[in-house]
């Protein structure tokens, strides 16, 4: 079963890849849904030993980053590079 950990957001590695899929209105509403509801789905990252890199929730986590957030709710999971 997954469990919750805070992540800093700063520790956060996204590959470039998706950083291309990234939307900026998309980011806007969803910070303002977290400013009014909070985080309703952790992000997932993995850890390749040295840091932890995004697996999915760019838009979230790029929401949290807009709010000055410095941590945010994540899963550790185990996957594969794409």
């Amino acid at each position: 079963m997954l469990r919750v950990q805070k992540v800093r957001v700063d520790d956060i590695y996204v590959p470039t890849a998706r950083r291309k899929t990234l939307h900026p209105e998309t980011v806007r509403h969803l910070a303002e849904d977290i400013l009014e509801n909070g985080m309703k789905t952790p992000i997932q990252v993995r850890h390749d030993g040295k840091r932890h890199i995004l697996v999915e929730g760019l838009h979230r986590l790029e929401a949290a980053k807009w709010l000055g957030e410095t941590e945010i709710d994540a899963y550790l999971v185990q996957a594969k590079r794409h």
